[in-house]
């Protein structure tokens, strides 16, 4: 099993658009970056795990847990002539992107990319990298625990809280 960050524009796509989805399940289109294309196409699996990453808003870190839920396929926007993501390059017969099919788990606190900067177990994590952009990043066993442990210790301790506060 490996494990993923996958980042979204809450604006276009949020965790909550995703538990909302039928299934839970959406498809993760439109990547345009030749080595996030890569990462989908040849080494996500169905199963694998996903942090689900809000990005380019107000407070941009991980948001949910999702998985991947299909292998990669051509990804259809590609192919629409005057869509957003169309490549004039791509043929059925040779296309030139990739999509997987995303399911999202849970929504998680927010575990804003400020905190996860401090967390010593993350120093080496990608998205934490000087100039790194881009929208899917493979994240290590380690990281991924370091994560998931963040996160449901904050959902303890927001359990046992007055939620009048």
């Amino acid at each position: 099993m490996q494990y993923w960050l996958m980042k979204s524009e809450p604006d276009e796509v949020s965790i909550d658009d995703v538990l909302a989805a039928p299934g839970h399940t959406v498809s993760w289109f439109g990547v345009r970056n030749y080595q996030a294309r890569n990462f989908m196409r040849d080494a996500m699996r169905p199963g694998d795990g996903v942090l689900f990453y809000h990005s380019s808003c107000a407070q941009p870190g991980v948001a949910g847990l999702a998985e991947v839920a299909s292998a990669a396929y051509p990804d259809a926007t590609q192919f629409e002539a005057g869509g957003k993501y169309h490549d004039p390059k791509a043929t059925p017969e040779q296309p030139r992107w990739s999509a997987v099919d995303v399911r999202a788990l849970k929504k998680t606190r927010l575990l804003p990319l400020a905190e996860m900067r401090g967390i010593a177990a993350l120093e080496d994590m990608l998205l934490l990298q000087k100039g790194s952009r881009l929208s899917i990043t493979p994240v290590s066993a380690g990281q991924w625990n370091a994560i998931v442990k963040l996160l449901e210790a904050g959902a303890a301790s927001l359990e046992g809280s007055d939620p009048r506060v």
